[in-house]
This record gives C-alpha cells, sequence and structure tokens, in this order.
C-alpha cells in the first residue's frame, strides 16, 4: 500500500481583523481646514456686513434685462466657437500627423498664425471685413451664375465674434489633441485595428473619447474681448 509523505502545512500569516487597524492621525490637516474655514466666514461676513455694499442695488443690476442679455449672447458664442474650435483642431492635429508634407505645412502654419496674434485683433479683423471685401460672392468660375451679399449684413457682431474666437480656439485645440493622438499606448491602436477598426473609427474610439485636458480661454476672451469690436457681450451692456 502506497502512503503519502507527511508534508507540512504552508505557514499561513494570519491577517489583522478591521477593528483591529488603527488609522494614522493627521493634526496638521484638520488644523488647515479649520483655518480655511475661518477665513472664509471671516470674509463672506465682512462682505455681509459691510455698509458700502448695498446689497438691493447689487441684486438689481445682476438681474438687470440687458445683462441677462448678455450672458445669454456669451453663452451662446462660447457653445457655438468650442464647437467650431474643435472641429478645426481635430481636423489640424490629424493633418499635422500625416504623411502629406503640404498638409503638415500647412496646419503648422495655421497653428503658428492664430497662436502668434492676438485675439483681439482677429476680432477686429472680422468685424471691419468689409473694408477689405464689400460683397461676399459665391459663384461658379468663369460663368456670372452665383450670389452675393453685403458684408456688412452678413458679418455682424455676432458672427465676428465666433469666427475669432473659434479659429483662435482651433489653433490651441489642434496642439491638445496632436498631444493626446500622440499619448496613446501603441498597443491601444494595435488591439482597435485587431478586431477590425477602420482608421477613422479607431481614431474615434481610442483617442478622441477621452476626457478633454486643455481649458481654453474662451470664458475670458467672450466677456472682454468680444466686447469690443461686436459690442454685444455682457461686458459691453454693462456700461450701457
Amino acid at each position: 500500500m502506497r502512503t503519502e509523505p507527511d508534508v507540512a502545512p504552508p505557514n499561513r500569516v494570519e491577517q489583522p481583523e478591521a477593528g483591529n487597524t488603527v488609522r494614522l492621525r493627521h493634526p496638521g490637516r484638520s488644523v488647515v481646514a479649520l483655518l480655511c474655514l475661518a477665513g472664509i466666514s471671516w470674509f463672506i461676513w465682512v462682505l455681509a456686513t459691510n455698509e458700502n455694499i448695498i446689497w438691493k442695488d447689487v441684486l438689481y443690476y445682476l438681474t438687470f434685462p440687458k445683462i441677462l442679455d448678455g450672458v445669454v449672447v456669451t453663452i451662446q458664442l462660447s457653445i457655438l466657437a468650442t464647437i467650431m474650435g474643435l472641429a478645426i483642431g481635430v481636423s489640424l492635429a490629424v493633418m499635422k500627423l500625416s504623411a502629406n508634407p503640404v498638409a503638415v505645412w500647412i496646419s503648422n502654419l495655421y497653428i503658428w498664425f492664430f497662436r502668434g496674434t492676438p485675439v483681439l485683433v482677429q476680432l477686429i479683423f472680422w468685424f471691419n471685413l468689409a473694408f477689405l471685401f464689400p460683397q461676399l460672392v459665391l459663384k461658379i468660375p468663369f460663368t456670372n451664375i452665383g450670389y452675393a451679399w453685403d458684408t456688412n449684413v452678413v458679418m455682424t457682431g455676432f458672427t465676428a465674434a465666433m469666427l475669432g474666437l473659434g479659429l483662435n480656439l482651433g489653433a490651441y485645440a489642434a496642439e491638445t489633441v496632436r498631444a493626446g493622438i500622440q499619448a496613446v499606448d501603441p498597443g491601444q491602436a494595435e488591439a482597435a485595428a485587431s478586431i477590425g477598426m477602420t482608421p477613422f473609427k479607431r481614431m474615434w474610439v481610442v483617442a478622441c473619447r477621452r476626457p478633454p485636458a486643455s481649458s481654453s480661454r474662451l470664458s475670458a476672451t467672450s466677456s472682454s474681448l468680444c466686447s469690443r469690436p461686436p459690442r454685444w457681450s455682457t461686458s459691453w451692456r454693462a456700461t450701457t
């Protein structure tokens, strides 16, 4: 009869029970948190009890119709210019990463020009486009078939602001999207290709469906710079 040799059981390390664990104390965190809360409370109290601030008037101006109209226009500008800028940025990023030297050159030129030109200059240019082109003409080449628009009618303050902010944001978004695409691990792209994804689908699923890493200057420029040429946003309406 065959007998198995006696094997000593492996040593088991007893795990400590949850009730026996002791959390590390961090008194410094509590002190800093209390100091921050005390400072915020003091600041709120000073504002609330300041005799130089008439809160009734503050509420009146915050809910003034012109101010609210400016807020609505600013939100509209932000949404439309962001959509336009992201579309341009993705296109420029793909062009910059392509093997076509002409596409790379055009992308680099666009990014260099719009990032190096002040946003205010761009807004003034678009708002005064009629000085260069009194009419915007769209027609079939070498024929008289087409249509013409008055530039001053087409290029309103809102349109000029949307173009200026959208084109400028596209230059910054291009570098962000390019960095995001290049940061994708090659194994992810290879895995996507192995399951039959097309290049466009790989770009969309692997690279573009990531949390945005950029914070545009759109909110600041749309509220401060756009108040000068177009005169439509919150800042201009607050002064009228």
